[in-house]
């Protein structure tokens, strides 16, 4: 299901513009299934879990610009299931475009069932009450968790820290840092697993939040590393080992930031690359927070975990609408 390996390539331009260390990204935008995206990861391992307890319907919540939900819903056609997605209004952020653009045109594209919900709906109640209704018309169900983020959806991420580590290795290539957006946890938890087997030589991560705010967050991570490790039989995940980075957050998830809207601009125009403004963009725009601060020194490397995300830039067209360089018009001759 997923492209995989996926491509490791160096930001030339973009290392020399912040004077800093040397930057890597690796294209996790490149995984295939509808546009692409960490989800795609997890959702082979979650996939085959369905299928194994003989599910033909995957439910799933999420917010409604959701890059697990737009995955899912691929997963799901590509597997011949049905798709159910209960899509929670979590962001404050409005436009003309947010409940009908990018991720959620493309969700009803790939042919899911759609529920929009309120904030603060129990969702976890309404997954169940789906379940049970899918029962009642003789399907079998299985909820998929929010994000992926539990095993099996976590195996996907310690399978990719292997693939980073022999595609470095190949490449003669050694990555002291890696950055990547975090949001339920579940990319985190896998690359801090995979890497810890490694033991020495594995690069040290850092999980930008995008989400939460509160230490706890680590600690759920930190958890669900270690649970990872035992279902894999692997060694116990060191606690240190769980490095979360709070303070790009902005004023609340989804909702924009003027760093991140540099840092967007600045790939575009630097790297021909997307990210997107929800994640990767405030992930992004942390790590050149954390370069300019001195958190790298300069003669590392420093590995960016592309997570996908992409079409969501279309319903915040309106935010980029000032950074972006408008059409000029031609005069016919």
């Amino acid at each position: 299901m997923c492209h995989l390996p996926t491509p490791i390539e160096p930001l030339e331009r973009l290392s020399a513009h912040l004077c800093g260390p040397r930057i890597y990204v690796k294209r996790d935008d490149a995984t295939g299934l509808a546009f692409g995206g960490n989800k795609a990861r997890k959702l082979e391992f979650i996939i085959g879990d369905a299928q194994s307890a003989g599910a033909d319907t995957l439910l799933t919540a999420a917010g409604i610009q959701s890059n697990h939900a737009r995955q899912t819903a691929a997963a799901a056609a590509r597997f011949g299931m049905q798709a159910e997605l209960i899509l929670a209004r979590m962001v404050s952020f409005r436009s003309s475009d947010y409940e009908v653009s990018g991720n959620v045109l493309l969700d009803r594209l790939l042919g899911a069932t759609t529920y929009f919900v309120d904030r603060g709906a129990d969702v976890r109640k309404l997954l169940e009450d789906l379940a049970d209704k899918a029962r009642a018309r003789n399907r079998r169900p299985y909820i998929v968790p929010f994000g992926g983020s539990a095993p099996p959806g976590t195996f996907g991420y310690v399978a990719a820290a292997l693939e980073i580590m022999q595609q470095s290795k190949s490449a003669g290539l050694r990555f002291d840092h890696v950055v990547h957006a975090s949001g339920s946890g579940g990319t985190q938890a896998g690359l801090v697993c995979g890497f810890s087997s490694v033991g020495r030589g594995a690069p040290k991560v850092h999980g930008i939040s995008v989400l939460a705010k509160e230490m706890k967050y680590r600690d759920e991570v930190a958890e669900l590393a270690s649970l990872t490790a035992a279902e894999l039989g692997l060694p116990d995940v060191p606690d240190e080992a769980t490095v979360v980075e709070f303070d790009h957050v902005g004023e609340a998830y989804g909702l924009p930031t003027q760093a991140m809207i540099e840092a967007v601009s600045l790939v575009a125009r630097l790297e021909g690359i997307l990210l997107d403004p929800v994640y990767t963009g405030k992930a992004f725009a942390g790590m050149i927070a954390m370069i300019k601060g001195g958190r790298f020194r300069r003669d590392e490397t420093i590995l960016f975990v592309h997570t996908g995300g992409t079409p969501a830039l279309f319903p915040y067209r309106e935010v980029f609408d000032s950074a972006a360089a408008m059409p000029q018009e031609i005069a016919p001759s």
